[in-house]
């Protein structure tokens, strides 16, 4: 009997410092699905106004109800998926190339300032020129559709890996490169154990950001003579007036997006020397 009051006296503390961080948690819960209970609420209004006014009634499939219906539907049939896997393939290679030629030039851009000088000004013009204006020129270059949707991915992706990556690594201490070459390591050895580890929450906000962009791009892009893609499945719901599967396609481009918004999120936490967003 002793020892069981014993256990319930050392447990119970235990239990009470536990409970303030399940209820922060609660609360940050609650919190974070109240901002999606609220975009809820205003598409749900939205779809009711839309629906009673007989100018808009032809877009009620607009409505929460009817797409996510029809969303429910292209999820059992295999439409979502079929065209998801085009649309993240073109996004995968796009980004692996971006990501293949953003980070080496960035660090080029960090560590030699006569090359950061000589293309400061050729960089800031190409970046601030919009990616779907490389659209006409991509048409005639490539000789596939696809290869001009990714070249136009890498147009738009490439500036914040090559800036991010620069940025991470003008913040490095120069001491730690001073240290490493009297230490008789080699530049690879100094990229590997240096550059890479020190700058990796920087390369990696780099490519978040380039993937967001890139995800904005592909849409539009996907208006080309392709005829698969989350762009194409758009384009062909306004043509064929099926706008609950186009509010649907809409609510997989933001779902897709967000999840690997978060992927990138969760390492970018991963690498993070403070560990804090």
């Amino acid at each position: 009997m002793t020892e069981a009051l014993t256990i319930v006296r050392v447990r119970s503390p235990n239990i009470a410092a536990r409970f303030p961080t399940m209820k922060k948690r609660v609360k940050n819960i609650l919190i974070d699905l109240s901002g999606l209970a609220l975009l809820l609420g205003v598409w749900i209004v939205c779809g009711w106004l839309i629906e009673r006014n007989p100018a808009t009634a032809a877009f009620a499939g607009f409505a929460p109800v009817p797409t996510l219906r029809r969303l429910f539907s292209m999820i059992l049939d295999g439409a979502a998926l079929a065209a998801c896997l085009p649309s993240l393939a073109r996004i995968s290679g796009g980004l692996a190339i971006a990501i293949c030629m953003g980070v080496p030039i960035g660090v080029l851009v960090g560590r030699k300032e006569v090359f950061r000088r000589a293309t400061h000004l050729p960089f800031q013009l190409l970046r601030m020129v919009s990616p779907l204006a490389w659209m006409p020129i991509a048409i005639l270059v490539f000789p596939t559709w696809n290869g001009a949707i990714v070249f136009l991915i890498v147009a738009a992706s490439i500036w914040p890996i090559i800036f991010s990556t620069a940025h991470g690594l003008k913040k490095l201490d120069p001491d730690w490169f001073r240290l490493a070459h009297n230490l008789g390591a080699s530049n690879w050895r100094i990229l590997s154990a240096v550059i890479v580890p020190a700058t990796a929450q920087d390369m990696l906000t780099g490519v978040r950001l380039a993937l967001g962009v890139a995800w904005i791009v592909l849409v539009p892009a996907e208006y080309l003579g392709v005829t698969s893609g989350l762009g194409y499945a758009i384009n062909d719901a306004r043509d064929t007036l099926e706008y609950d599967r186009l509010a649907a396609t809409v609510v997989i481009i933001g779902v897709i997006g967000f999840l690997l918004d978060s992927v990138l999120l969760a390492m970018i936490s991963r690498v993070s020397w403070t560990h804090h967003d």
